[in-house]
């Protein structure tokens, strides 16, 4: 009773307390009667039985990283090497040419530190227009990767073009340069010769036959075996000794670069990175004033510029001079604070009344430097007509014009005919008739288009180059 009791009069208490404490919001400050809430009848379910817990799915496999492409090679050979595609020769030409440059370790040197100046841009080109990177080894050949080299068939530069070719391959030649011994410039052209030669016969064999001996012989050696029924390929074709080993001759330096140890040659390294830039001159300027600002001795200085023969740069807004690349700033800089003439030369033509020795004297000259300055050997003579340079007096404007390049002196000795031979793999040499100019009823089935340049039926050079 007494329990029952003190409940009742502690729940009273609560509620009285309840009612006391003020509502939260103003507007609830007037009682309400407090709402009955019922409680709601739960019915009893089935108890729900446990979900399968799903197997655990692996996680998805990271997406495959993409491979970095491989680091560049560090040495040109490596990214030539890699990029032969020529089919290869063998035999005793083959075997002749190696033996050759294994006797001779000093030439094959001389040879690579030329072309370590040249190589990476001529391997660039090559790849840029998807050739074999043989080709590149091409002016080894040719003129041992010399841009100043000279043939006494009058062909010129690390490509050996004649002055008809080059013409033809867009190649400038005048007074002042020389297009075929610019080495970009006769690159390209060189490259571009190729490729149509290429074209025109199927073959990379017969296009270097054709570079050699000329597309005109070529294309008349292939008609006459196919009048005969015979194969027309580079080895079964009838030509000059000279070419017949052109081709073993670039194998046997393919070979040699490949496995250079196998062949007794010690092969230099040379960096897979460019070598030189260029520089846009808008101004004439003397070529020993050009080395002198580039901080370059004169012989290096025409090495890498052969193309410009005269004393002076003469600029006409798009000449370009080379240079190694860590002396393009020095040269630009020496350039803008150089505040003296940058030309001391200009062009003086004999006349008939002048005696070379009274106008070398007025100049300031004796003879031998007048003739020395203008490349003119000491037996041969100045002669009215010629165009010379002498030296410029005080600050006026050089007499600069544009003129022709020099008539090429011809020989009075007739040329010896070619003699064309039939060579086996073994070296075994027959003498056969070589195939001659067709008639002009014969049809020649090689003969290149009517849209492409024509070019001289005798090539490039046919020389044979034995020194370095």
């Amino acid at each position: 009773m007494l329990i029952r009791t003190l409940t009742a009069g502690l729940a009273a208490t609560l509620v009285a307390a309840c009612a006391q404490m003020p509502p939260d919001k103003p507007a609830e400050r007037a009682k309400a009667e407090p709402a009955v809430v019922p409680i709601p009848v739960v019915k009893e379910q089935p108890p729900v039985p446990p979900a399968e817990t799903p197997a655990q799915t692996p996680p998805p496999a990271p997406a495959a990283a993409v491979a970095a492409p491989p680091p560049p090679p560090p040495n040109i050979w490596h990214r030539i090497r890699a990029g032969y595609r020529l089919p290869n020769l063998d035999g005793a030409l083959v075997q002749r040419q190696e033996q050759w440059y294994s006797a001779n370790p000093d030439y094959v040197a001389r040879m690579v530190e030329r072309s370590s100046h040249f190589l990476y841009h001529v391997v660039e080109e090559v790849e840029r227009r998807k050739m074999p990177t043989e080709i590149a080894l091409l002016p080894m050949i040719e003129s041992a990767y010399n841009p100043q080299a000279y043939s006494r068939s009058h062909a010129s530069g690390m490509w050996q073009f004649i002055p008809s070719t080059g013409k033809n391959y867009g190649l400038r030649q005048n007074f002042w340069y020389d297009g075929r011994r610019d080495v970009l410039a006769a690159t390209g052209a060189a490259l571009d010769y190729l490729e149509k030669l290429h074209d025109q016969f199927g073959d990379w064999n017969l296009a270097l036959a054709a570079y050699n001996w000329g597309e005109g012989a070529v294309s008349r050696a292939v008609a006459r075996n196919q009048a005969r029924g015979l194969p027309t390929d580079y080895e079964s074709l009838a030509m000059p000794l000279e070419t017949r080993s052109y081709v073993p001759k670039l194998q046997a330096v393919k070979n040699i670069i490949a496995n250079p140890g196998q062949h007794g040659i010690a092969l230099a390294d040379i960096p897979n990175q460019p070598y030189f830039a260029t520089v846009t001159t808008r101004r004439h300027i003397d070529v020993e004033l050009a080395a002198e600002l580039a901080e370059m001795s004169l012989e290096d200085f025409r090495f890498l510029n052969p193309a410009h023969n005269k004393p002076v740069i003469k600029a006409d807004g798009s000449e370009t001079i080379v240079l190694p690349i860590e002396k393009v700033a020095v040269f630009q800089k020496n350039l803008e604070t150089h505040n003296r003439p940058l030309v001391s030369w200009q062009a003086y033509t004999m006349k008939r009344s002048d005696q070379p020795g009274k106008i070398a004297s007025k100049h300031g000259m004796t003879l031998a430097e007048l003739k020395g300055a203008n490349g003119i050997p000491g037996n041969k003579k100045i002669v009215a007509g010629q165009t010379l340079l002498v030296p410029l007096r005080g600050d006026a404007d050089p007499h600069l014009p544009d003129l022709p390049a020099p008539k090429l002196a011809t020989s009075r000795s007739k040329p010896k005919r070619a003699k064309c031979y039939q060579v086996s793999n073994s070296g075994a040499k027959k003498q056969v008739p070589c195939a001659t100019a067709p008639t002009k009823k014969t049809s020649v089935a090689a003969t290149p288009p009517a849209k492409q340049r024509p070019s001289s039926s005798s090539g490039v050079s046919v020389r044979a180059l034995t020194g370095g």
